[in-house]
């Protein structure tokens, strides 16, 4: 049954915060066009940028993203993504966010200076905390594929530029799961953790739930999707114990063929095992569904009542970076909203 308008304004308004979401992924074809008019010498009309949203797995939704990320170049172009995207997620009842920034690729198009694009960042940043009251936090996300040499210039940069910006919080590692295992930055991880630096992994969305305990085994603080963890009982229960927070991504799942019907989603199963689930967009222009959504879905699909919708909420603050007093303040709000 489609939620009623109340139940609609329940979800909206309740506060919650988004834990995996990709910047570039949040660029609607709209955006693209603008971007495309200020660098491309034969800009993309409106129906060329909705088609490169179209794709029909994984590996198509890999090439759709990397080729949306051609058009991003300036501190100005970070800046106008980054404000969009803030809007629209405080539009949403978000006050936290923590957002995966693709540094990985900033590099592998030939930037040599993070530092000019990331002002841009910076810039929408403090506008939307001071007009909008939602906090950001970055993730500085490595392409597992690219290899562990191209990861380190990501971490080192990011453990550099922490010293300055408070604002970078951790690091992951997403991409390609298939060709690239988590062992690999095993290392490097380690070197992050001791610069201050928070640990995410994309893990068990496209592989089996290997990739998950490899990112257990590197020291993943969350992880991301998680989705093929329901095949290992074993792994489920350690989830569970440890109460390691999983970025759930429903829509995105079902999107990129990762989990080949709505119904089979493990989103359910999941919580009620226990496990300290979130749920979070992903790409949200690419796979045409905003957090509230995600909210909505696991209503309308999967049963979850308002007080399983305040608990995801719950979740979300519990398993963000947020220091602890921030964490008791806003947990408050939630078990105070109705």
């Amino acid at each position: 049954m489609p939620a009623s308008r109340s139940q609609l304004e329940f979800i909206r308004r309740l506060p919650k915060a988004e834990l995996h979401l990709h910047l570039e992924g949040t660029i609607t074809p709209e955006t693209l066009v603008e971007l495309s008019r200020r660098h491309d010498a034969a800009p993309l009309s409106l129906d060329d940028a909705r088609a490169i949203y179209q794709y029909q797995d994984f590996s198509g939704f890999l090439m759709a993203f990397k080729t949306v990320t051609e058009r991003l170049r300036t501190p100005e172009d970070y800046e106008l993504i980054a404000w969009r995207m803030l809007e629209r997620l405080a539009a949403q009842g978000v006050i936290h966010a923590e957002v995966y920034v693709a540094v990985g690729i900033v590099y592998y198009w030939g930037h040599t200076e993070v530092e000019p694009l990331f002002a841009g960042l910076e810039r929408a940043r403090t506008r939307a905390e001071r007009e909008l009251g939602i906090s950001t936090y970055w993730i500085f996300d490595a392409v597992r594929h690219f290899g562990p040499e191209a990861a380190a210039r990501v971490f080192r940069k990011a453990a550099e530029m922490r010293a300055d910006h408070p604002s970078i919080i951790g690091i992951g590692i997403g991409g390609d799961e298939r060709r690239a295992g988590a062992d690999v930055f095993r290392d490097l991880y380690a070197e992050a953790r001791e610069a201050g630096l928070r640990l995410t992994v994309h893990a068990g969305e496209s592989v089996g739930p290997e990739s998950i305990w490899g990112a257990l085994n590197i020291g993943a603080e969350r992880i991301g999707h998680g989705l093929t963890a329901i095949e290992d009982p074993e792994l489920i229960e350690v989830l569970a114990q440890r109460q390691v927070p999983v970025e759930i991504c429903i829509t995105s799942n079902v999107r990129t063929g990762c989990c080949h019907q709505l119904i089979q989603h493990p989103v359910r199963s999941y919580f009620d095992a226990g496990l300290l689930v979130t749920l979070n967009s992903d790409d949200p222009a690419m796979f045409l569904s905003d957090l509230e959504d995600e909210y909505t879905l696991a209503r309308n699909t999967f049963g979850f009542t308002d007080e399983h919708l305040r608990e995801l909420a719950a979740n979300s603050i519990e398993a963000s970076f947020l220091p602890a007093d921030r964490k008791v303040e806003i947990l408050r709000q939630i078990e105070q909203f109705c």
